[in-house]
């Protein structure tokens, strides 16, 4: 692996220099790999791996959004796409266990009876692996567990891949049942289209996506948003002032510079005034959050995270909760107003 410098510390990462596409698909030549779900991650890396010569099924079982997007996709009843989940793990060598969690605890029985020796059992997050105490998902001795997470969504492998950029990924080795498990794992994460690989373990992983699926990722800037917007708004400004000031300029400017270059790049490039405001009130954010995320943490490593998205996500009524909640996201005035905003920019003009 290649020795790089994070920041003072030498990490070991996996480039595409050293294990190129086409090892990868030497190392897959004689694998069938199963999708197991077709929903976010099971569609942007099945796609990927369509497209780069990998045979690859998929198992998802019929009548569903999943089902209907998969058919949408090319792929085929009876040819690549099985309705039955089992079916595909019969024809599988490499299992991508893509359900959602709380899917992957409730199909696990079915699943595991149909696993047999030599298989890989491939997750995307360590989620029911490490909480195994509340997923029951315990594989059997005779086979490999690997992960490949990508740092983003599903629908982010796939445009990212299309655009011809990558996005980066972990990948972790639980248990080498045949001796190939590393190989196997990493010529998965290049084949679906990471950029580079960086090793982790499954506990790590699931540790570090929860905690920042919660945090700056999606949780903290959607509540530190909407608490910015809330302020101005009852200071007198307009829904299209306090949007712009807090989304619009966020997202269409200033963090692509961040994501180019970096934050002290970004600093530098607005004006002094805006320049100092933001390098003193960030100590006073960083003071305020961090027992925030320290709580964050601990709920996420004690499993009180984990065991509030099995319960909630396994309840008959979920589907419904869950659109009432984004709608209320979606309803709200500062959204309706990011709308409008979006509406408005030049590339959305009526030619």
């Amino acid at each position: 692996m290649a020795k790089i410098n994070f920041g003072g510390v030498t990490e070991e990462v996996v480039t595409r220099e050293e294990f190129p596409l086409e090892k990868a698909k030497q190392a897959l030549k004689d694998e069938v790999i199963a999708i197991l779900g077709y929903g976010p991650q099971g569609y942007g890396q099945s796609l990927n791996l369509r497209d780069n010569g990998v045979n690859v099924i998929v198992g998802q079982r019929k009548g569903g959004k999943g089902w209907e997007n998969a058919l949408k996709d090319g792929w085929v009843e009876g040819k690549n796409l099985f309705p039955s989940i089992e079916e595909a793990v019969d024809k599988a060598t490499i299992v991508q266990y893509l359900l959602s969690d709380a899917g992957q605890k409730e199909q696990w029985p079915s699943v595991k009876k149909h696993l047999r020796k030599g298989q890989a059992l491939y997750f995307s997050h360590g989620f029911s692996i490490v909480f195994k105490e509340q997923t029951g998902v315990v594989p059997p001795a005779d086979v490999d567990v690997i992960l490949v997470a990508p740092k983003g969504s599903g629908k982010t492998v796939r445009t990212n891949y299309l655009a011809g950029s990558g996005i980066n990924a972990s990948f972790a080795v639980f248990q080498d049942a045949t001796g190939k498990a590393r190989e196997r794992c990493m010529a998965c994460g290049i084949a679906i289209g990471s950029g580079y690989l960086f090793p982790t373990t499954f506990e790590r992983e699931v540790l570090s996506d929860l905690t920042g699926e919660r945090g700056v990722l999606m949780g903290a800037i959607a509540g530190v948003m909407k608490a910015q917007y809330d302020t101005l708004r009852s200071k007198g400004h307009s829904p299209s002032e306090a949007f712009n000031e807090t989304v619009e300029e966020a997202t269409q400017s200033l963090y692509p510079l961040v994501g180019q270059n970096g934050m002290d790049w970004m600093f530098s490039n607005c004006s002094t005034t805006a320049q100092r405001g933001a390098l003193d009130w960030a100590k006073h954010f960083e003071a305020a959050t961090k027992p925030l995320f320290e709580l964050l943490y601990r709920d996420v490593q004690n499993g009180v995270e984990t065991r509030r998205v099995l319960d909630s996500c396994s309840a008959p009524d979920y589907r419904q909760k869950l659109d009432k909640e984004l709608a209320e996201w979606g309803n709200s005035e500062m959204w309706q107003a990011g709308k409008a905003v979006r509406s408005l920019r030049p590339e959305n003009w009526k030619k």
